[in-house]
């Protein structure tokens, strides 16, 4: 039984629970130190606090030699399209030197309402194999996807497409988080897509003892792609349901995360979320990155004093 319960994001299907363990908990560690030191009497950790809800087995191929060769052709019309370019907008719109589509551009608009309104525009326009391959060479070069190549990219894109549209792969992954959540857990820790795999995790949950939610470069705002695609659903007012065991939500994204699109989660789940920013260096969208800031060590260390 343990305080912290940590859900990764996509493109770690070779790593277990345990495995993940081993690099989240000193890097949860270290961000909860940089937190005390600026308010001792915040909660400390020991020894057992931290245990990370592992799935990525679950996206493994039986039988094969790691992830296919994955090219170009290979990025399927519809969901896998739509978040390519919507990231390939982003990508452009925050950096210069990355080459746009060349359509309706992002810049000027504000990043939540532009996600907001892209997604349906984008829906409507298929993607040509030639305009994939401009993404990824487009999206490979960048400071934030620069470490990742082509064939990894589409990877994560199919990750997190089979989440969203194979149901039985849904409710395996989300069974991987919900079985850690006990009555003596505190804090629950959701990185990119784990943070929409932590949340859909709660929400299933009947009430209990209080809950700290962090959600760390979350798309969970992302309309039409992600957000509406939740369960349980939005309401009818347009506001994502709050998940009943959760008393304190802290959404953290750096303003270069490609992945939180809409780094502001208050206007689509309500004011009670608590939006900050953090700088994550030239590592933007690393789950290391978010656990170290000192933003992060802090919602950590408050939600252990529940």
């Amino acid at each position: 039984m343990s305080w912290v319960v940590v859900v990764h994001g996509v493109g770690r299907q070779l790593d277990t629970a345990e495995t993940l363990l081993a690099e989240v908990e000193p890097a949860l560690r270290g961000g909860v130190e940089l937190a005390l030191r600026r308010d001792p009497t915040l909660e400390r950790l020991t020894d057992g606090d931290i245990v990370c809800a592992g799935y990525g087995d679950l996206y493994r191929q039986p039988g094969t030699r790691g992830e296919p060769y994955y090219r170009a052709e290979d990025v399927e019309p519809g969901f896998e399209a739509e978040l390519l370019e919507t990231w390939w907008q982003e990508a452009a719109r925050l950096d210069p030197r990355v080459p746009g589509p060349g359509t309706a551009s992002l810049d000027g608009m504000n990043s939540g309402a532009a996600a907001r309104g892209a997604v349906g525009r984008l829906a409507s326009r298929p993607l040509s194999v030639g305009r994939v391959r401009r993404a990824l060479s487009a999206l490979t070069r960048t400071r934030f996807f620069g470490a990742v190549s082509e064939r990894l990219l589409i990877s994560d894109l199919k990750q997190v497409r089979r989440y969203f549209t194979e149901p039985e792969l849904r409710a395996a992954v989300r069974a991987r988080a919900a079985e850690l959540i006990t009555s003596e857990t505190r804090v629950v820790v959701g990185h990119s897509l784990g943070s929409v795999v932590a949340y859909e995790a709660l929400c299933a949950l009947r009430p209990g003892p209080p809950l700290t939610l962090i959600t760390l470069g979350s798309p969970l705002g992302l309309g039409g792609l992600v957000f509406d695609r939740l369960q349980p659903a939005p309401q009818r007012d347009g506001t994502g349901v709050w998940p009943a065991p959760v008393k304190q939500w802290t959404n953290l994204a750096d303003s270069s995360d490609v992945v939180a699109l809409v780094r502001e989660l208050a206007p689509r789940f309500g004011p009670e979320v608590l939006d900050l920013p953090v700088d994550n260096g030239s590592e933007a969208h690393s789950m290391r990155a978010y656990l170290t800031a000192v933003e992060t060590g802090t919602a950590i260390a408050m939600g252990l004093s529940r």
